[in-house]
């Protein structure tokens, strides 16, 4: 009968432990997907704690106790997105170009706006400059690594010129421009970057360098 009462007294512990630690995780992803929302809409000088913690429905205790400051805070939601864009982005099979083109269209679709207002500021804010910086270090990896067989085949400096325009064509600017100065459809948009890919890959390797 004790030891019934003792593993039921222990249930509970553990589902109480169990059901905290699942609210605080869930304050924190309110936290970051609040600061992503706010950076995503405004620029650094026009967001303070005050508005991340209103929009979360938390207090500014609440995101220093978690976050030592502003810019800790900035780089931990900064951490989640590129965690989440990888874990898709790293899916693409090297080689295939519609795959790797739909993923591309898909992260900056749901993130494009918000990356484009970071690189508008990344001069002048530190925090943003180290985002950047390692999203472009990832981006360059990533274009090498998925169109790895085609700039197998090159050498020397064609192998170089085709990956500075694999790398042109798959940048966020890229979808910018087709996207939004020019107003294509998503799908156009999407089509548009694997044509342009494609004719780069299939260009003749014979010419002078």
């Amino acid at each position: 009968m004790a030891s019934r009462k003792k593993a039921s007294l222990l249930a509970k512990r553990t589902y109480r432990m169990g059901a905290r630690a699942e609210a605080a995780a869930e304050t924190g992803r309110k936290i970051l997907r609040a600061t992503m929302e706010s950076y995503g809409e405004r620029f650094f000088d026009q967001v303070s704690l005050e508005d991340i913690a209103e929009r979360a429905g938390v207090t500014v205790q609440t995101i220093l106790r978690r976050y030592n400051s502003k810019d800790d805070l900035i780089a931990a939601a900064a951490n989640e997105v590129r965690q989440s864009l990888r874990s898709q982005r790293d899916e693409v099979p090297v080689g295939d170009v519609v795959s790797a083109i739909k993923a591309l269209v898909y992260s900056y679709e749901e993130h494009g706006d918000r990356f484009l207002r970071l690189l508008a500021q990344e001069e002048r804010v530190a925090a943003f400059r180290l985002i950047t910086d390692t999203g472009r270090a990832y981006h360059h990896q990533w274009v090498e690594r998925v169109f790895a067989p085609f700039l197998a085949i090159r050498t020397g400096s064609k192998r170089q010129r085709l990956l500075a325009q694999l790398i042109s064509i798959c940048d966020l600017y890229s979808w910018k421009v087709l996207r939004r100065d020019l107003g294509l459809s998503r799908d156009k948009t999407e089509l548009a970057m694997t044509e342009a890919v494609m004719a780069v890959v299939a260009a003749p390797n014979d010419r002078s360098d």
